[in-house]
């Protein structure tokens, strides 16, 4: 038997438990290494080899502990989320050690770090980007939402940094009131609260101002060669509960031409929403969705193929995508973490601990769901 390619996951979501179980469904042997700073992460369980990492690291020093991790437990293949820019900027470094990394080039990464910048980006080769103002004080915040209602949307807020729908707000001019405390809790703020709260930060705010997008959200998921030259896309939509997938060109076109102008390689994840029934770009991730293992319902294993790719071979012959599954939802399930006694503290300098683990239940499954007539 051919010796196991080594690939390590650092920090990343529990949803990867997904991306474990598709590379070990690799026609070759698979030894898969995941740190974390959070002990109960699932996918430390999930991995062959679990181990603690150092918390609250600077990046250059982040870069030098995931270095002397590559040389020490020989890892072929590193796909990083944490310090992910910081670790591009040393590839060079990393494939000294034998490292070859998933992950665009640091230029493709920078532009995409801020979503200022990748709007900015975007909107200078014509892609569809929504209504965006970048804000820092109180009269961009005012003049930005001015011009925003004035075009009949309904304006919001998010950090031009970060992941996910973190910081998201709605804005609004209605007064708090009694209201607001009937029902769920939702996203609303008030413009005055938020207007008072930049005049009091001196200018240190570093916002986006956007109208509110209208669905479906599409999550286009992506595998492209080193140079960024795009092999597969497919798009995951999602409405309420059900979910679809897409190889829609006005959601694939756009992000070919993405991919392509920024060289963002192996595998990543273009957003979209809609303005007026026009499909735009809400948000680019330079790594890997936590939703891509879905695509295993199209017959796609894209976490492998971009590991054959990172190792300088050829993919297994990639799938035309023609049959995209019926629609489907997401359920919950239960996943496995390590035993906490097992478990040195979390400032571990070096990794902690380590246990080899067979294949494990699901967190979250995919459901098949009715169709509508």
């Amino acid at each position: 038997m051919s010796a196991p390619v080594r690939v390590w996951l650092n920090r990343t979501y529990s949803e990867n438990v997904f991306f474990i179980d598709q590379l070990r469904a690799a026609p070759r042997p698979v030894e898969i290494h995941a740190t974390h700073t959070d002990p109960d992460s699932p996918v430390l369980a999930a991995a062959d080899f679990g181990s603690l990492e150092p918390d609250r690291l600077s990046p250059e020093a982040y870069v030098e502990f995931a270095l002397e991790f590559c040389a020490r437990r020989q890892i072929d293949v590193f796909v990083p989320r944490v310090g992910q820019l910081a670790v591009a900027v040393r590839r060079r470094d990393f494939e000294a050690v034998g490292t070859a990394l998933v992950c665009p080039s640091a230029a493709a990464i920078a532009v995409f770090e801020s979503k200022t910048d990748g709007y900015a980006a975007m909107d200078t080769i014509g892609l569809p980007t929504p209504l965006w103002r970048h804000v820092r004080t109180a009269e961009e915040l005012l003049a930005a939402v001015e011009e925003i209602e004035a075009d009949g949307g309904r304006p919001c807020l998010k950090p031009a940094t970060g992941a996910g729908g973190e910081g998201f707000r709605i804005l609004t001019r209605e007064p708090f009131g009694l209201r607001r405390l009937a029902g769920a809790p939702d996203a609303t703020v008030q413009l005055d609260q938020v207007a008072a709260a930049l005049a009091a930060s001196g200018g240190s705010a570093d916002l986006l101002v956007m109208p509110y997008l209208d669905g479906p959200e599409v999550s286009v998921d992506c595998l492209a060669t080193a140079d960024g030259r795009l092999l597969t896309a497919v798009g995951r939509a999602k409405r309420g509960r059900r979910r679809h997938f897409t190889t829609d060109p006005a959601y694939l076109e756009p992000t070919r031409r993405l991919i392509e102008a920024f060289g963002v390689s192996y595998l990543s994840n273009v957003q979209f929403r809609h303005h007026r029934g026009r499909p735009v770009v809400l948000d680019v991730n330079t790594r890997p969705s936590g939703g891509l293992h879905q695509l295993r319902l199209c017959g796609l294993n894209l976490p492998w193929a971009a590991v054959q790719l990172a190792l300088g071979e050829a993919p297994a012959q990639l799938p035309e995508v023609e049959f995209l599954g019926a629609d489907y939802t997401l359920v919950s399930g239960v996943q496995p973490v390590l035993p906490r006694q097992t478990l040195l503290p979390r400032q571990a300098p070096a990794p902690a601990c380590e246990r080899t683990a067979a294949p494990v239940p699901a967190f979250e499954q995919v459901a098949p769901v009715l169709g509508l007539v």
